[in-house]
């Protein structure tokens, strides 16, 4: 046979790849194949060797062909082409050649080819050889134990028959690039199965020559990296959490959140149920009694994901109680904190799902064969559990399942209780703020409002930004608005001490520059006894206020401004203008001066109020802010403050603003003059008693008989004492609005103050009796005087005014 028929079995063509000297000597001793490893060994190129004795490479020639034509192994001498000998170990083997002669396999690598066979026979990877066809040719014992069958049933098969790979069009692919190309592919990892359960295979292919008719092929080797993508596997899945868990505050997103990582990666099926301390539904869990089955609410349901679409595993939806058997791992896990797995899920009768016959029939009709619950804990408190679930997945749950899933859990449980806690405290601020905001602004007929209230953080909802609309006397109505510096729950604190502090000052019936100033002297103090320091710095940080007040009977507004922004007044006719009124400083300055402006505004004019985040961003100029105001209350005639109010937060970024945005509009009416009765009167007593019986006349013409002996009364006492110890001129005003307010001017010094006479005193009781038959009574300065005033209580139907035309 001549050297190109000659044909070198795989193994032998796969020891060449390996890095051995090889030559093939026929029974003639004549040399029939030479490798380049041989060559390049002894120096001497094929064309020069092939066809020659391969006697003449030994050290004595004489030793004759039998010296290559016999199997024997050992050290040999061999001559180089340059005449020097070298030192070598030398294995001959027989080949069986055609015809049944014998051809010898040289190897001179130091290791015997069976040697190397039997390493690749015993090698703990599993290897194959793959003709050009991809059939086997050759695979160790490693490789037919991951098939499942011998070696002669596995040899001759094709690729596409494997079970082994999982996606045998990539192995292939592989496979033909390396058989092409020649270039080796390394650690090319790969999914495969195994009889047990899912592995990770790193495959490496290498061509070899001559492995069938000729023909070249491949070997495959592959190495066992099942725990170490495990490892990685279990890093990235860390790393997803770190990015995924806890990326706001919110309990519910922070259990889906969970829920979702956990599947499909280590379950099919997972559920977050959170216990009472988590507070998710409006009703108490202890409140809601057990189900017919005599399970028992446990958890509510805090996120869930499911490979199959609807969730068909839950028996709850996210958001509502989860009933679970009193006997159960679930309430076993909570009690006592470990981990509870079962890696085969027992359906069998006398198990604890008997005691839950809809869950074990779900359990059954979806396959959910392994079951692994986790307990929730954070800060040495058990907040809920996590379950996971398989049924897709054949492989059960185990020791590394388990330890993965709770490192995943722990992390995500501080996630869930700073969200449990920030959810606890930001109920409470939003608690502390609505207290604080008035609830239902009214000012009854004098003003129509309407408000906005816009936090800079939507989800807090909480900051220093306030409002109030507080009645006083003579159904005058004060407008006041603020900001203290800061957002959150300090803020919210402060302000909720500066709008009690407002409404005591307004109750006092102070003009709007005084309130501001006697406010400003306030702040001043509460910054002192916040802080450690002789500093009103480390207290309240600064405040601006407006504060206005309107009377419905003249139209007229007085404002006052500490440090905050103008009010825009809308004319009827639509037009819009910002008022020239003193700005003054922001309270906590100290300075306590301020001054008012008046103005008197038609009937229909809205006035509006806010604070600077309506009108001031950080890129931005307030000039610019202001303008955009005026365009948004820019609005045709009858425009509805509705539509106004909208208008204005319109202005806002869809994103969020910078800061708190407060906004109070107000509508103005008047007071028919019907609704208002004066008479003046002189200094005289003799003339008390006419001024009572006209003040009775205009009440029965009103219709107000129910409370004219009342009001009666009040008139004649508030009268007489500014006749006895007031300067005239005296005047009675009576005014028909939310109540009837009786109001009596003098020009006398002091205000009228009330006195306990003993039973013996013939008077002095004018006061007290006024105290009792009416609501309220003050006095409030005016600018030539002052007006002691009594609010007497009215129906619905005596509140009303009637119309112009009656």
């Amino acid at each position: 046979m001549s050297a190109p028929d000659r044909i070198i079995p795989p193994e032998a063509s796969a020891l060449q790849c390996s890095g051995a000297a090889l030559a093939v000597v026929d029974a003639a001793g004549t040399l029939v194949r030479w490798t380049a490893i041989a060559g390049r060994l002894l120096g001497y190129p094929a064309e020069d060797v092939l066809g020659r004795p391969a006697s003449a490479l030994l050290e004595e020639p004489g030793q004759g062909p039998d010296g290559f034509t016999r199997a024997w192994a050992g050290p040999a001498s061999l001559r180089h082409r340059d005449g020097r000998l070298l030192d070598l170990d030398l294995r001959v083997t027989g080949l069986p050649g055609a015809a049944g002669a014998m051809d010898w396999l040289v190897a001179t690598a130091g290791v015997a080819p069976s040697a190397l066979e039997s390493a690749a026979e015993l090698s703990p990877f599993p290897m194959a050889i793959w003709d050009d066809d991809l059939r086997t040719t050759w695979l160790n014992e490693a490789l037919a134990d991951l098939f499942g069958l011998s070696r002669e049933e596995r040899l001759g098969r094709h690729l596409d028959e494997s079970p082994l790979y999982e996606n045998t069009a990539q192995v292939e692919r592989i496979l033909r690039e390396v058989l092409e190309s020649g270039v080796p592919a390394i650690d090319r990892e790969l999914g495969q199965l195994d009889r047990l359960r899912h592995r990770a295979y790193a495959l490496s292919v290498y061509r070899i020559e001559n492995v069938r008719n000729g023909r070249p092929g491949v070997c495959s080797v592959n190495v066992d990296v099942t725990e170490s993508r495990r490892a990685r596997d279990r890093m990235t899945l860390l790393g997803r959490a770190a990015t995924t868990i806890g990326t706001n505050l919110d309990v519910l997103h922070t259990a889906q959140a969970l829920a979702d990582l956990l599947v499909p990666l280590l379950a099919d099926y997972a559920t977050i149920d959170l216990a009472e301390s988590v507070r998710l539904g409006h009703a108490p869990l202890t409140r809601l009694g057990p189900m017919d089955g005599g399970n028992i609410p446990v958890f509510h349901r805090a996120g869930m994901a499911s490979v199959h679409d609807g969730f068909p595993e839950s028996l709850y939806e996210r958001g509502s109680p989860v009933f679970v058997p009193p006997h159960s791992p679930f309430v076993e896990v909570l009690s006592s904190g470990r981990t509870y797995m079962e890696p085969q899920l027992d359906t069998e009768p006398g198990t604890w799902l008997e005691a839950d016959p809809e869950r074990l029939r779900r359990v059954r009709d979806l396959g959910m064969h392994s079951l692994l619950i986790l307990p929730i804990h954070a800060r040495d408190e058990i907040l809920g559990v996590a379950v996971l679930v398989r049924s897709e997945n054949p492989t059960p749950f185990d020791d590394n399942d388990r330890t993965l899933a709770e490192e995943l859990v722990s992390r995500a449980a501080l996630s869930l209780d700073n969200a449990r806690r920030y959810a606890r405290e930001h109920t409470m601020a939003l608690t502390l703020q609505r207290s604080l905001l008035p609830r239902n602004p009214s000012a009854g007929f004098s003003l129509e409002t309407i408000w906005r209230y816009l936090p800079a953080d939507r989800q807090g909802g909480v900051g220093g930004d306030w409002f109030d609309v507080i009645r006083l006397s003579g159904a005058r109505v004060a407008l006041v608005v603020g900001d203290v510096v800061g957002h959150g729950l300090n803020a919210a604190a402060a302000m909720g001490r500066i709008r009690t502090a407002v409404s005591t000052l307004a109750g006092l019936e102070l003009p709007p520059d005084r309130l501001l100033s006697a406010l400003d002297d306030l702040v001043v103090r509460l910054g002192f006894e916040d802080s450690d320091q002789a500093s009103p710095a480390a207290g309240i940080l600064g405040a601006t206020c407006l504060y206005a007040v309107y009377d419905p009977t003249c139209g007229h507004l007085t404002i006052a401004r500490a440090g905050h922004p103008p009010p825009a007044v809308v004319a009827p006719d639509g037009t819009v203008g910002f008022p020239d009124i003193p700005s003054g400083a922001p309270l906590g300055v100290g300075l306590r001066s301020f001054a008012s402006a008046e103005m008197e505004l038609p009937e229909g004019s809205v006035i509006a109020l806010y604070t600077d985040g309506l009108v001031e961003t950080r890129d931005g100029d307030i000039d610019d802010g202001l303008e955009r105001l005026r365009n948004a209350l820019t609005k045709p005639p009858g425009t509805s403050l509705e539509e106004l109010c909208t208008a204005v937060v319109d202005l806002l970024p869809k994103s969020g603003q910078d800061d708190d945005v407060a906004l109070l509009l107000a509508k103005t009416c008047r007071l028919i003059p019907d609704r208002v009765f004066a008479l003046e009167i002189p200094a005289d007593p003799a003339a008390v008693a006419g001024a009572r019986a006209e003040a009775v006349r205009k009440l029965s013409e009103w219709g107000l008989d129910r409370v004219r002996v009342a009001a009666e009364q009040i008139v004649g006492e508030l009268l007489a004492n500014a006749v006895l110890h007031g300067d005239g001129p005296i005047r009675l005003r009576l005014i028909r609005h939310m109540k009837l307010a009786c109001e009596v001017f003098d020009t006398g010094p002091g205000p009228p103050l009330p006195r306990h006479p003993d039973e013996t005193d013939e008077g002095g009781r004018g006061l007290v009796l006024v105290g009792e038959l009416c609501a309220r009574w003050g006095v409030r300065r005016t600018g030539d005087g002052k007006i002691v005033w009594a609010e007497v209580a009215l129906l619905d139907s005596e509140r009303v005014p009637p119309g112009p035309e009656e």
